[in-house]
C-alpha cells in the first residue's frame, strides 16, 4: 500500500525498532540511503545496511536477516515484483520500500498489512482499479437438489435447466473479465520508467520532520542528476523536480552580510546556477570532455576525420587556442594552485574528507568514458550496429578492448545509450532513427553467457518508457531459452551464448 505520511506511517515506526536496509547499487540509491542513514544517526536507530547489485543478493541477504529482523527498508529495488511471492516473509515482517521502479507491481499496492511504498503522491502512477485486476474466489458450485424433495419431475428438469444457464453465464463472465484483466496488467506492466528520485523521497522526508541539513540536500540534488545523466527520466521531469530542490537551495544557502564576513563550522554552501552539459570538464581538459561527452562526439561525428576537423573549426570559432584547451579546465593563479592541493587536503582531514578517493573516482570515470568512446567510434566505422527489423542489434566480441568493463550492467546501459545517439547522427535510413537498441556484450566465458540491454528509440519527444523487460521475458519463455532476470532494470538480462539466436529471432517475430 501506499504512504500518506511518510513520518507517522514509516518513520515513526520504525525508530524504535532494529532495521535493516537493503540498498541497491546506483548513485542516486546510495545518496538515500546516506540521508536516511544520517536521520538514523540523529535518532540513535539501529540498523544494518546490505548492499545489494541484483535479486540473487536481495533473496540471500534476506533469508540471512529474517530470524534478526522484522522491519526491512529496501532502496531502489523491490517494488516492480511482488515481494511476498518471492520472499516469502512471515506475518509479523514488514517491507518498506522506496524505489523509484516503475511500474510498481499492484500486489505491492493493494497488500495493506506487510508492504509500505514510499513514494512521491503526485507522480503519475495509472495503478488500475482493484476490482479489475483481483476477485474473489467463488464458491463452489452446489450440486443438483437431490431428487427425493418430493418435487414434480418437470419442476426438477427446469430447475437443472435455469442453473445450466446461470453457470454458463457466470463461467462466460468470469472469462471476459481474465481477458480484460490480462489487457489491463499487459498496458500497465509493458513499459518500465523511472519516478521520482528515491534521495529527493528521503529528502522529502527529512525536511518534513524539521531535520534536513546542506549536505543531505546535495546528495538529493546528486540523485537526481544521475537520474538525468543516465537517462532515465524525461527532460520535463528533470526541470520540474530541480525546481523543487532550487527552493530548497534558496531556503538552506540564504546568506546576510554579518553570516557572509563570518566564520563558520558549517562551510558547506550550495549555490544554483546554469552549467554546461560536458562531461567533468571542471576535473579534466575542455578538449577531454568535449571528445567524451556523448552530445558533442556523435553531433560532430569525433569517431571520423571530418568530425575531428570540425571540433578544430568549433574551437576556432570559439576563439579557444588548442594549447589552451588541452590543459587543465580550471587555470588559476600560480601562487593559490601551488598551495591549492595542501589547503583542501587539510581541511578534507578536518571535516574527514577523503580527497584520494575521490580522485580515484573521477580518474575511473574518465577512463570509462574513454572506453564508451572508443569502443562507439569503432562500432560506428566498423558497421557493427545492423537493424533486425523491428529494433538495431550491435554486438561486442570477446576480445574487443574494455570488453570486461562493459559485462558491468551500468556501463553497458551507458555504452548504448551514447552509440544510439551517434548511430541516429550518422545513419541517412529515416526509419533506422527511429528504433530501439538491444546491445550484447560477453558476461562470462567460462560460462558461457552473454548480458543484454534493451533501450528505447533516441527521439526528442522520447518518454523514457522501455518495453524491453516484459519483451525479454515473453522471448525467454516461448523459446525454454536459459536465461537470468537478475538486475532490478527489467530491461537487463543475462542469456546463454548458445541460446541467444533463437532468444532474437523470438524478439523479432514478437515485435514485428
Amino acid at each position: 500500500m501506499f504512504v500518506t505520511d511518510c513520518r507517522r506511517e514509516f518513520y515513526d515506526v520504525i525508530v524504535s525498532q532494529r532495521v535493516l536496509l537493503l540498498v541497491a547499487s546506483d548513485v542516486d540509491a546510495l545518496c538515500a540511503c546516506k540521508i536516511l542513514q544520517a536521520l538514523f544517526q540523529c535518532d540513535h536507530v539501529q540498523y544494518t545496511l546490505v548492499p545489494v547489485s541484483g535479486w540473487q543478493e536481495l533473496e540471500t541477504a534476506f533469508l540471512e536477516h529474517k530470524d534478526q529482523f522484522k522491519y526491512f527498508v529496501f532502496i531502489n529495488c523491490g517494488a516492480n515484483v511482488d515481494l511476498l511471492e518471492i520472499l516469502q516473509p512471515e506475518e509479523d515482517t514488514y517491507f518498506f520500500v522506496c524505489d523509484s521502479h516503475r511500474p510498481i507491481n499492484v500486489v505491492n499496492v493493494y497488500n495493506e498489512t506487510q508492504v509500505k511504498l514510499l513514494v512521491k503522491q503526485d507522480d503519475d502512477l495509472d495503478v488500475p482499479a482493484y476490482d479489475d485486476i483481483f476477485r474473489d474466489e467463488e464458491d463452489e458450485e452446489e450440486d443438483s437438489e437431490n431428487e427425493s424433495d418430493g418435487s414434480e419431475p418437470s419442476d426438477k428438469r427446469r430447475r437443472f435447466e435455469e442453473e445450466v444457464i446461470e453457470r454458463t453465464m457466470r463461467r462466460r463472465q468470469r472469462r471476459e473479465w481474465e481477458a480484460r484483466r490480462r489487457e489491463i496488467l499487459f498496458d500497465y506492466e509493458q513499459y518500465e520508467y523511472h519516478g521520482t528520485s528515491s534521495a529527493m523521497v528521503m529528502f522529502d522526508l527529512a525536511w518534513i520532520m524539521s531535520k534536513d541539513l546542506n549536505d543531505m540536500l546535495w546528495w538529493a540534488i546528486v540523485g537526481l542528476t544521475d537520474q538525468w545523466v543516465q537517462d532515465k527520466i524525461t527532460h520535463m521531469k528533470y526541470v520540474t523536480d530541480i525546481g523543487i530542490l532550487q527552493r530548497h537551495v534558496s531556503r538552506h544557502n540564504h546568506r546576510n552580510e554579518d553570516e557572509e564576513n563570518s566564520l563558520s563550522i558549517d562551510c558547506m554552501r550550495i549555490a544554483f546556477e546554469y552549467d554546461l552539459r560536458l562531461a567533468l570538464y571542471q576535473h579534466w581538459s575542455l578538449y577531454e570532455s568535449l571528445c567524451n561527452t556523448s552530445y558533442t562526439s556523435a553531433t560532430l561525428k569525433l569517431w571520423s576525420v571530418q568530425g575531428q576537423k570540425r571540433l578544430q573549426e568549433f574551437l576556432a570559432d570559439m576563439g579557444l587556442p588548442l594549447k589552451q584547451v588541452k590543459q587543465k579546465f580550471n587555470s588559476m593563479d600560480v601562487s593559490l594552485k601551488e598551495n591549492l592541493r595542501e589547503m583542501i587536503e587539510e581541511s578534507a582531514n578536518k571535516f574527514g574528507g577523503n580527497l584520494d578517493k575521490l580522485h580515484q573516482g573521477l580518474d575511473l570515470a574518465k577512463k570509462q568514458l574513454r572506453a564508451i568512446q572508443q569502443t562507439v567510434a569503432s562500432c560506428i566505422c566498423t558497421n557493427l550496429v545492423i537493424s533486425q527489423g523491428p529494433f538495431l542489434y550491435c554486438s561486442l566480441m570477446e576480445g574487443t578492448p574494455d570488453v570486461k568493463l562493459f559485462s558491468k550492467p551500468v556501463s553497458l546501459c551507458l555504452l548504448s545509450k551514447y552509440l544510439l545517439k551517434s548511430f541516429v547522427c550518422s545513419t541517412k535510413n529515416k526509419r533506422c532513427k527511429l528504433l530501439p537498441l538491444i546491445m550484447a556484450a560477453p558476461m562470462d566465458v567460462e560460462q558461457g553467457t552473454v548480458i543484454m540491454v534493451g533501450i528505447p528509440p533516441e527521439t526528442e519527444s522520447s518518454d523514457k518508457k522501455n518495453f524491453f523487460g516484459r519483451a525479454f521475458e515473453k522471448a525467454a519463455d516461448s523459446t525454454n531459452s536459459r536465461t537470468l532476470h537478475n538486475h532490478f532494470d527489467m530491461s537487463i538480462i543475462e542469456l546463454k551464448t548458445e541460446d541467444r539466436s533463437k532468444f532474437l529471432d523470438a524478439l523479432i517475430s514478437l515485435l514485428s
